[in-house]
């Protein structure tokens, strides 16, 4: 199994309570620990620019300027967002901006790539928010634009959302035929199509039920379209909560339910808070290996984890790092 660490950014009030002129010095330390040895495959970032569970006006730090900041200051993990939204940078710009973020980085940007869901961000950005059909229709366009770019260096197409007429994107990717795409959304009759006919990876539900029908949905896809299932590795995102102990478990959800009243309504601390509780990674490190080991039974092969307490201590990612990646690693 291979493993991603997500980065604290602010957007899940992870950082809430570190002074702003802090956050770059915590952001740069975790994804330079994560650098360090082979533990992690990747480090993730999400693109998103008001806070959840509700907005609020602590910091949410953009995806891509944190994609090219990481890329200066790592030499060895990979780079990916969960996910970037189409909607919100034109397709060919967006074909540049990871192009010259994959230079940067010698060649280890991911590209994550979905339709969008938070209205809120949307209407506050004027981006509108159209129909769920109609993201899903400008994601397939935008895919083709940057898939184009990438693997000819010019994008060309007169589509019902985008029109690009010959936008260069030189230097192109190092990598050999452009960044990877990771399609995330569970989407059944668009967005695991899309995933079938262009993504190397996919993400979605990662409850074991959930995991192993998106995958089912995914792979008759595949069928129709002629592609090869076994092409593309299908990851998940888990929330982390681990301890040595169930007593140290206990100790750790107690948190999670403080740091949330201090920063939202109550209402949406005790829904966060449940929502913790109730993933599928929680407990000691035996527990977790179990879990892991039976969704890896069912295909899920690339676990990308977040661990709410991530800037304020480490102690749960070197549990991680210590007892549950070596188990399953390889």
């Amino acid at each position: 199994m291979r493993f991603g660490l997500f980065i604290p950014q602010g957007w899940r009030m992870d950082l809430a309570g570190i002074d702003p002129s802090q956050h770059w010095a915590t952001m740069r330390s975790l994804a330079e620990h994560a650098d360090t040895g082979d533990a992690w495959e990747s480090v993730w970032v999400y693109d998103h620019f008001h806070t959840v569970p509700e907005p609020t006006d602590d910091a949410t730090h953009e995806a891509w300027t944190l994609m090219a900041a990481f890329a200066a200051s790592t030499s060895r993990v990979r780079l990916g967002q969960m996910c970037t939204c189409m909607a919100y940078r034109n397709p060919a710009y967006l074909a540049k901006v990871a192009a010259t973020t994959d230079l940067i980085s010698g060649g280890r940007v991911e590209m994550g790539i979905g339709a969008g869901w938070y209205e809120h961000e949307w209407l506050a950005y004027g981006y509108g928010f159209p129909s769920a059909g109609d993201r899903l229709r400008a994601l397939d366009e935008g895919v083709q634009i940057m898939k184009q770019a990438w693997e000819t260096g010019e994008a060309t197409l007169d589509g019902r959302f985008y029109q690009v007429d010959g936008a260069r994107v030189h230097p192109r990717p190092l990598q050999p035929g452009g960044i990877p795409f990771w399609i995330a959304g569970g989407g059944e009759k668009k967005t695991l199509r899309i995933a079938a006919q262009y993504a190397r990876y996919t993400n979605f539900d990662g409850s074991p039920e959930g995991f192993a029908h998106k995958s089912s949905v995914l792979e008759g896809h595949c069928r129709d379209l002629g592609r090869d299932f076994g092409e593309i590795t299908r990851s998940a995102n888990y929330n982390v909560v681990i301890g040595s102990t169930q007593a140290d478990v206990d100790a750790k959800l107690a948190w999670i339910a403080e740091h949330y009243r201090g920063v939202v309504s109550p209402a949406k601390a005790e829904e966060t808070a449940r929502q913790f509780r109730e993933g599928p990674l929680v407990g000691t490190p035996e527990q977790v290996v179990e879990k892991l080991r039976h969704l890896e039974g069912l295909g899920m092969t690339y676990a990308i984890t977040y661990f709410v307490d991530a800037a304020y201590d480490r102690s749960s990612i070197e549990l991680f790092e210590r007892e549950v990646i070596p188990a399953l690693k390889g």
